[in-house]
């Protein structure tokens, strides 16, 4: 670890050729890239539709030949998750890690500590072979049941759910696309793939670590922002000022017409969630029902609304001392109606559209009340707001149309999914597929992608899947990600710019120890995922890192690794991971609660990462 290295030859010979200029090739890569960082911080596009738009601009400069702009859809990385993303399914679909809820429930104990340790043990090692996106989209509901039984705020668990999560990933090469795709460039750049298994022993290192941080000081730290749900979640999203009830007065404009020839929904921004008419109920769909005189609607919308209507179609407001948090929740929960939060999912088709576009109301047979979004709460225009991943809906509708959102792939309902809705008799079909892939590649019978491909066949030979059902699995976000990028890696092989780039760190690192140079590459991946994306610092940093790695005669197997699990463990921001976003309302944090636990985490694995891989895999 004291060793430095000097200067070499060779990097003197790449420092004296900056004399020589910059190529067309070379400028036009650079600004693209600077482009694309841009767009990705700013989040001018979407991050998939940024890296296509990247691909077909090197392609018409000439940069990278037609075949090496479309080489990332063929490329052995993208395909093998975008098939870890099909098996992943696999097991969602049949419920095989529902079983493990009852033992939480059981064995999870009464003190946090305790909690997030048991919870560290079953989550962790399920992530390093399911995708950890779809493990916390599965125990958001389960976290919820078992904070409710335990009387324990869900702020105090859902966090850590999701960093040990990404913890787990690090285990295994299928834990994570990122570990994927580094292995693919290490392919690509001639290094060979990595083996399954090949950082194993550093990961249970860095998970063991993390749990045992988590589980002493997450409960310290995180504060109860949001209390277990006691079956009054309205009040959590401020609707008093929102929802009230209107009376149908003799002189009102709506009398003998229906709700939708009225058309006061779409002129006030009015959801009419209810008629009540003589003390009879009349739930959703009501659009076609005729309203009559005394009937009591009750009604979503701001104040301001409220006056308006009440002004131009006859309607009196009834008087808020009738009104409270209680009285509208029970009243919209009686018989076949209910109120539940439902979380908008990373690979949603309803990302970036609004509730007015996709008719929300009518598709789903439900209605939107609130819209948090993080710490904001968005309960006005809301048919008007386009909708964001991690999104988490106040949905009040039949009951029945909840149990139609549970079987979407577009939305996760935040409770148990019933029985009825898995296979659960393939379970265990669907565990012994995951295990064949994963004992096949590890015995190294067939690289990773060929077994993982023959497992997305068996699942739906065997019921598993349905063959619909393959394509509403994959994150397509992440296989165009990967796609559109992986081009820009050729592009700057065959510039220069990734020498480059690269003279600068030569130059640095030829007066630092290898601790010291691994630890700059952590950072510096971490800093990147932090404001890009874990896939797209993996895409930058592997090739910049092999570079330097090559002239230094440093280990180049030790810096890719670096630069994976800095990839990987992104704690510091609810925007540097998937998980980290689903778990952001959920969970009701702010920005700072991931600051003031992620980040000495996040330093003492960019302390600790180094040292181990010296250790391990030497220098």
């Amino acid at each position: 670890m004291n060793i430095t290295f000097s200067l070499s030859v060779h990097t003197l010979a790449l420092v004296s050729s900056n004399s020589q200029g910059l190529s067309t090739n070379l400028i036009v890569t650079l600004g693209v890239l600077i482009l694309a960082l841009v767009s990705f911080v700013f989040e001018w596009l979407p991050v998939d539709l940024t890296a296509i738009i990247v691909a077909i601009v090197l392609m018409i400069f000439g940069i990278v030949t037609p075949e090496e702009g479309i080489a990332g859809f063929g490329n052995s990385a993208t395909i093998t998750v975008m098939a870890m993303f099909i098996l992943s399914a696999g097991i969602t679909r049949t419920g095989a890690i529902q079983v493990v809820r009852d033992w939480l429930l059981n064995w999870g104990g009464k003190s946090t500590t305790q909690q997030i340790l048991i919870l560290g043990l079953v989550v962790g090692p399920i992530s390093a072979f399911i995708n950890n996106t779809a493990v916390v989209a599965i125990f958001i509901p389960i976290i919820e049941d078992w904070c409710k039984k335990q009387g324990v705020s869900v702020s105090k668990l859902l966090m850590p759910l999701s960093f040990v999560s990404i913890l787990g990933g690090t285990l295994t090469l299928i834990g994570t696309s990122t570990n994927i795709l580094a292995s693919g460039l290490s392919q690509k750049l001639g290094y060979g793939e990595f083996k399954l298994f090949q950082f194993t022993q550093l990961g249970i290192f860095i998970f063991l670590i993390g749990l045992i941080y988590l589980a002493f000081w997450a409960p310290r730290i995180l504060p109860n922002r949001k209390q277990p749900n006691t079956g009054s979640i309205g009040g959590d999203y401020g609707l008093k000022d929102y929802v009230t009830e209107v009376v149908v007065t003799p002189r009102s404009t709506l009398i003998g017409q229906t709700l939708r020839q009225s058309e006061i929904q779409r002129k006030f921004d009015i959801d009419v969630l209810e008629i009540i008419r003589n003390g009879s109920h009349f739930p959703q769909p009501i659009a076609d029902k005729v309203v009559n005189t005394g009937d009591i609607l009750i009604v979503r919308g701001s104040r301001e609304d409220l006056l308006n209507i009440k002004e131009e179609k006859g309607l009196e407001i009834l008087p808020d001392v009738k009104f409270n948090q209680e009285w509208w929740e029970q009243e919209l929960n009686t018989g076949q109606e209910k109120i539940g939060e439902v979380l908008i999912l990373s690979n949603s088709r309803l990302i970036g559209s609004t509730l007015k576009d996709l008719r929300f109301r009518q598709r789903y047979n439900a209605t939107v009340l609130a819209i948090r979004r993080g710490q904001e709460f968005l309960r006005e225009r809301l048919g008007k707001v386009p909708l964001k991943f991690g999104d988490l809906l106040l949905v009040q509708g039949p009951k029945q149309s909840f149990l139609g959102l549970q079987t979407t792939r577009e939305l996760l309902v935040i409770e148990q999914k019933t029985v009825e809705n898995l296979r659960s008799d393939k379970a265990i079909i669907s565990v012994g597929i995951c295990l064949a892939v994963i004992i096949v590649s590890a015995l190294n019978i067939t690289p990773i992608m060929v077994s993982a491909l023959a497992g997305v066949v068996l699942m739906v030979l065997t019921g598993c899947l349905k063959p619909g059902e393959i394509y509403g699995a994959v994150r397509w976000d992440v296989i165009f990600l990967l796609a559109g990028l992986i081009p820009l890696g050729t592009a700057m092989e065959n510039s220069g710019a990734t020498e480059l780039i690269a003279k600068p760190l030569l130059l640095i690192g030829s007066h630092l120890s290898g601790y010291w140079i691994l630890l700059f590459f952590y950072i510096a991946t971490s800093v990147l995922t932090s404001i890009l994306s874990n896939n797209a610092a993996v895409l930058l940093m592997v090739p910049l890192g092999i570079q330097v790695a090559t002239v230094l005669a440093i280990n180049p197997l030790s810096v890719m690794f670096a630069v994976t699990f800095a990839a990987s463990n992104s704690f510091m921001t609810p925007i540097g991971y998937q998980t980290n976003t689903m778990i952001y309302g959920p969970g009701g944090y702010r920005f700072t609660d991931f600051v003031r636990l992620g980040t000495p985490l996040s330093l003492i694995m960019a302390a600790i990462t180094p040292i181990l891989i010296i250790g391990i895999y030497g220098l």
